[in-house]
């Protein structure tokens, strides 16, 4: 059999394959993928900005504290005035400079726990949903009774029996609030195990670890995050309130610790409003923008709790006008039309 060589061209110009985007493309591209998720709710683009403002002060404001926030000074329970912005306390301390000191230690200790209960409870339940039988089991044994444990009680009595200080507090959270968020995305995972995908990555065959990382879990990125946020909430009040109790670090300002110290001193009964006021109205702030977010995010992934736009009943006077001059154009045309027939 002979075998007849096929003419190449010769005239075509070689294709030159263009590089991958660089870095800093790709990273202007990931940010503006998170503007434009931030901006499509109002309620998002808020509750960032309230924690966005948190964050700044928490990076840079100690930077510009006017007081150290644990020096004493002979100004007892001065009232806010233009050397003190926010008083002083019953010591002399500068009430101002331990807020925005309070503010680093609160919101970045409440994100951070936060966000370790968040891979706890993406651990656990991705593992157990995914490979079911005996672990499966052991987890969900687990997760019961952590859900039947009373939270805020049990952190108590493991915060009075370890060292005081920001780390108990995490360790505290991170063991009683982990079980929620976990059940949730089991029970997803649980669903998601037996589509069309995952069985074509396990026919293919993919790793394990890849099938439930890179596979399963982009699936619930909206819950993941929308855990997140909620236990986060959750975290800086509890937080707040261990603190309170006295079971921080008393040294370590913060704003549950100026509402410990605050009660100790007796501020309430003494109308020292300056030194509590501050603080909880840091803590509801803050509180208030994550649950916007939450809130906003729940939006975007269900549109029916989207509001309605209201649809406008009546018309413009331009648009009545213009409507009212085309009659008139119209009746008239027709008018004449007649006429001409008649005639």
């Amino acid at each position: 059999m002979q075998t007849q060589e096929v003419p190449r061209p010769t005239n075509i110009a070689p294709i030159a394959l263009l590089p991958s985007n660089p870095l800093h493309t790709r990273l202007l591209n990931v940010l503006l993928i998170i503007w434009r998720a931030m901006t499509i709710s109002r309620k998002v683009a808020i509750g960032s900005a309230i924690v966005g403002f948190f964050i700044v002060v928490g990076l840079f404001g100690p930077f510009f504290m006017p007081y150290n926030p644990n020096a004493t000074s002979n100004l007892f329970i001065a009232p806010p005035s233009g050397a003190h912005w926010l008083g002083t306390t019953v010591v002399g301390e500068d009430i101002f400079s331990q807020l925005i000191y309070g503010t680093r230690t609160s919101v970045f200790w409440g994100l951070a726990t936060g966000l370790l209960v968040t891979v706890l409870s993406v651990l656990v339940g991705l593992i157990g949903g995914y490979f079911g039988g005996w672990t499966d089991d052991s987890l969900t044994l687990a997760t019961n009774v952590s859900l039947v444990l009373p939270a805020l009680p049990l952190a108590i009595v493991l915060a009075a029996y370890f060292p005081r200080g920001p780390l108990t507090i995490a360790m505290v959270i991170l063991i009683t609030n982990w079980a929620w968020q976990a059940r949730v995305l089991r029970s997803q995972t649980l669903s998601l195990r037996s589509r069309e995908f995952v069985t074509a990555a396990r026919a293919s065959g993919e790793h394990t670890w890849r099938i439930i990382f890179f596979e399963i879990f982009p699936n619930e990125i909206g819950l993941v995050v929308a855990g997140f946020v909620s236990t986060t909430i959750y975290v800086i009040l509890t937080w707040a309130a261990l603190e309170f109790l006295g079971l921080g670090d008393g040294s370590i300002p913060s704003w549950g610790s100026m509402l410990y110290w605050a009660q100790q001193a007796g501020a309430l009964g003494g109308g020292l409003w300056w030194w509590f006021i501050p603080p909880g109205f840091c803590i509801a702030t803050l509180g208030a923008g994550l649950a916007l977010i939450n809130f906003g995010i729940d939006e975007i992934a269900d549109p029916r709790l989207r509001p309605e736009r209201p649809v406008k009943a009546t018309k413009s006077k331009k648009e009545f006008h213009a409507d009212r001059l085309s009659e008139a154009n119209h009746d008239s045309g027709v008018g004449g039309l007649l006429r001409n027939e008649r005639a």
